[in-house]
């Protein structure tokens, strides 16, 4: 079985010339400690892509991407939700 408090993990994922983020697949580790890879069966980008400008005429945009994702875990579809970090290229997820 899978624990999915919120933790970082591996992600394989593509980066599209429109600049969108396609999560692709996740690995990480079960209660024993060994990994496990799954496939994203399923996915919707669910990060606010507004954008506002200050004073000094800066874009400021969210440094989170967001992505609820369907996986198959012992052939059961799980929800979970994926959060890129583009600050600090990391990945995190928590189950839905």
């Amino acid at each position: 079985m899978i624990d999915f408090q919120e933790k970082s993990i591996d992600v394989i994922c593509q980066h599209t010339k429109d600049c969108k983020i396609i999560p692709l697949r996740i690995r990480l580790e079960d209660e024993d400690g060994n990994l496990q890879t799954y496939n994203i069966k399923w996915y919707k980008d669910t990060t606010p892509h507004s954008s506002f400008k200050i004073p000094s005429g800066i874009r400021v945009t969210t440094d989170i991407w967001s992505f609820e994702c369907k996986i198959l875990v012992l052939d059961t579809l799980r929800m979970i939700k994926l959060f890129y970090h583009s600050r600090d290229n990391k990945w995190t997820v928590i189950k839905a």
